[in-house]
């Protein structure tokens, strides 16, 4: 038995237009991602200060000297070296004799390396240096 209606041909080739809604479905998902963690890739990376028994600081902190656990410095919020940071607060204590410096160090670093930072704000003229610590939890 043969077929008698119309032949049905193909008049179409490859699609040759890209469907952009995945796409732009993936770029707005991106783009929500990044609204969000924008902000907090700031302070992103969290330093565990060890937790004491001390009242809390009543002054303006402007200068902090903080060390993380893979010994990076930061002045403030820029990374710098050992050296820089000699010479950085050399600076500093030449403006202000009385500047206080806090220095927050992450506890599981050494205390060597502690003690060569807070030494080297030394040699750089600080006579205010304090450490920044957790308060300890209250007891209930």
């Amino acid at each position: 038995m043969a077929y008698k209606g119309k032949r049905f041909r193909r008049t179409h080739g490859a699609m040759s237009d890209i469907n952009v809604t995945p796409l732009v479905d993936v770029m707005l998902v991106l783009l929500i991602i990044f609204m969000i963690t924008a902000p907090l890739a700031r302070f992103g990376f969290d330093v565990k200060l060890p937790k004491v028994e001390a009242s809390p600081v009543t002054r303006a902190e402007s200068w902090v000297i903080t060390v993380y656990r893979d010994r990076r410095i930061f002045l403030n919020e820029s990374q710098i070296t050992s050296a820089e940071l000699e010479k950085r607060l050399t600076q500093l204590a030449r403006q202000n004799v009385n500047a206080d410096v806090f220095l927050r160090a992450d506890e599981e670093l050494s205390y060597g390396f502690v003690m060569q930072v807070m030494s080297s704000a030394r040699r750089a003229g600080v006579r205010n240096l304090g450490m920044v610590t957790e308060p300890l939890p209250a007891i209930q």
